[in-house]
């Protein structure tokens, strides 16, 4: 059976996350392709900062390996998450069901309702959300259930999915590795990316909350289409041409700093 680019992509991505690095060799036996094909899967990976190619194969980027390590990312960009929680809550009602995904975005997010007297149903996938949350009276907590990865606060994989038949979602906010008008919302990890994939299809509205460094990039798997947002919430307005792209597809841009 014929593999899409992006399919190869996703498998080079999962083997390099287990592995560390790869050989075209090894990756031709793997994925049943050329080893020519397989060398321009690698040079555009590399342009998209996913890997760095090497004699005869791939190493998974420093910065790509570390960025799975939840605890830096949370470090990344504090202030611009924070300012993006602050918006995010204005769309937030009394009563709702919300779904937070287990990003560090959606964690800041889940600190600012912390401090809120707003009764709210609150789904997650992230255990430290869902930890952040539990010591309010007003917030009924529901974690999706799962595997926890190392070096992850996230659940993996659909075996809690079920838990989301018995909840009607109004509104899921949820993070990226990169946001482009071409390819949505994408992310590396691939376990986390079919998990949120599902979320994505089953929430009313979807909302996107990433700070200005995500938007224009891309990563290893899409898990929400651009038609498939239907708000953009972002710290500032750095391009004004994506801007316009965005407006296009009927996304609503929210940003305290246009």
């Amino acid at each position: 059976m014929k593999m899409f680019a992006s399919e190869r992509r996703e498998k080079i991505m999962l083997l390099l996350q287990e592995q560390g690095r790869v050989t075209v060799k090894e990756l031709a036996l793997q994925i049943g392709v050329s080893e020519a094909t397989l060398r321009t899967d690698l040079s555009k990976m590399e342009e998209d900062g996913l890997l760095t190619r090497t004699h005869g194969g791939a190493v998974l980027n420093d910065e790509t390996d570390n960025d799975i390590s939840f605890s830096v990312r949370e470090k990344k960009n504090i202030q611009e998450k924070i300012t993006i929680a602050e918006k995010a809550f204005e769309l937030i009602e009394e009563k709702q069901c919300i779904l937070l995904d287990a990003s560090s975005t959606a964690l800041a997010l889940a600190r600012y309702i912390r401090n809120k007297s707003t009764r709210l149903t609150v789904v997650t996938s992230g255990v430290q959300t869902a930890l952040e949350l539990k010591e309010n009276p007003d917030i009924t907590v529901i974690l999706i259930g799962g595997v926890v990865t190392k070096g992850s606060t996230s659940i993996e994989g659909k075996l809690g999915l079920s838990i989301l038949d018995y909840v009607n979602i109004d509104m899921m906010f949820t993070s990226a590795n990169g946001f482009t008008v071409e390819n949505g919302l994408t992310d590396f990890n691939l376990y986390e990316v079919e998990l949120k994939k599902e979320m994505v299809k089953r929430s009313q509205k979807v909302v996107a909350i990433i700070d200005h460094s995500k938007i224009g990039k891309t990563s290893s798997s899409v898990f929400a289409t651009t038609e498939e947002i239907d708000v953009l919430i972002t710290d500032k307005i750095v391009n004004e041409e994506i801007t316009k792209k965005i407006l296009e597809n009927n996304i609503e841009i929210i940003s305290p700093y246009k």
